[in-house]
């Protein structure tokens, strides 16, 4: 994918809400698939499978403001080693609504155990009720998902 872009919180990088919808807006989105599928480093190979124009067609729909909230993680899943928790952080960062992250962290410090298979029912009211908490407290979803991530690294046991 060329040069990687680091993801929002490490350097400052915002590829969110505000942004123009430009070649270079667009480039710096496929710099943080980039990464994320650094990150995942078990689907790498699948992941490199991605033909560019494809991505980009994805990556396309998936952003734009008048996709239906399934369109936009779904498609995501179409992409080759993109499964739900990946597709969750794409839309995270780079979209202009707000939606949380699919982390077993996360989760865990919600009392909610992680589904058997992620489907749309699921993500549709872990994203209501995420971005309720979100407006109750009066923080943004990226402050809410970075203390729930926190949360669970406190307090959860590891097996």
């Amino acid at each position: 994918m060329g040069r990687a872009v680091r993801l929002p919180g490490r350097t400052g990088v915002d590829c969110g809400p505000g942004r123009a919808r430009s070649e270079a807006w667009l480039s710096r989105i496929l710099g943080v698939f980039g990464d994320l599928c650094v990150e995942e480093r078990r689907n790498k190979s699948r992941h490199a499978s991605n033909e560019p124009e494809f991505v980009n067609e994805v990556i396309r729909l998936a952003l734009a403001p008048g996709t239906s909230p399934r369109l936009a993680i779904e498609t995501l899943t179409l992409l080759a080693g993109v499964e739900w928790p990946t597709a969750s952080a794409i839309l995270h960062f780079c979209h202009v609504a707000p939606y949380p992250i699919l982390d077993f962290r996360a989760l865990w410090s919600l009392s909610t155990d992680v589904p058997a298979r992620y489907a749309y029912p699921f993500w549709r009211e872990y994203s209501d009720f995420t971005r309720g908490l979100a407006e109750r407290l009066g923080v943004n979803m990226r402050i809410l998902d970075r203390a729930l991530w926190k949360y669970s690294e406190v307090h959860q046991k590891s097996d």
